[in-house]
């Protein structure tokens, strides 16, 4: 696949998944055209044959990773697959081993009081309060990509409120993210997470959520 524009693909060899970010073109391609693409480019079908559903296959509801259908792996197993999208950027990954969800935030001086308790576990709003201001909002917009990605990577849940997790801290992990304190609902599944921090120009942090 031809990457338009600032593109660029990132192997996570780990996790055994290709993501593309895409970035600061003019006539930015739509979001399931890049995923599209990139599907394509690692399956060996044509993009226009490439199936994309964004319906939750519990509820039907439009939350949750995109749904592949076709193609299939070579196993026959379905693409585990999913984009986000902030202002001129695009970063879509695709996988075929293990589920994934894709976040991305822009990263703001102050997200709110009654927004940073909804989002973030009082151990990180702790690990927040000691940097200093520039810094602060770039990491507090890492961890809510990556909590945004694992929502999506689980998709249909009753219990995933994002303040119930502590993640590892961005700048102190090397780029790799763990939950640190999970939630009794998750299981054991939590020891299983990893985020995969991708570097997106602009003032903005994306994160690839993979569930090995």
């Amino acid at each position: 696949m031809d990457v338009p524009g600032d593109g660029e693909l990132i192997e996570l060899e780990e996790a055994g998944a290709r993501v593309l970010v895409l970035c600061g073109s003019r006539r930015l391609p739509a979001a399931d055209a890049v995923l599209r693409g990139l599907i394509a480019d690692v399956s060996g079908v044509p993009a226009d044959d490439v199936e994309l559903v964004h319906a939750c296959g519990v509820c039907g509801a439009r939350h949750g990773r995109v749904i592949v259908p076709y193609p299939l792996t070579a196993s026959g197993a379905s693409w585990y697959a999913d984009v986000a999208v902030s202002g001129d950027a695009i970063v879509a990954a695709a996988a075929t081993r293990h589920p994934l969800g894709v976040g991305m935030e822009v990263a703001t001086l102050d997200g709110g009081a009654v927004i940073d308790e909804a989002a973030f576990h009082s151990s990180e709003l702790a690990a927040l309060a000691e940097l200093d201001a520039s810094r602060r909002a770039l990491v507090r917009a890492t961890l809510w990509a990556r909590k945004t990605a694992l929502l999506r990577a689980v998709g249909h849940t009753d219990f995933m409120e994002p303040s119930r997790l502590a993640l590892s801290i961005p700048g102190q992990d090397g780029g790799t993210g763990r939950i640190v304190r999970s939630v009794p609902e998750f299981g054991s599944g939590w020891r299983q997470v990893a985020f995969h921090d991708v570097p997106v120009p602009g003032n903005r942090a994306a994160s690839v959520a993979v569930i090995a």
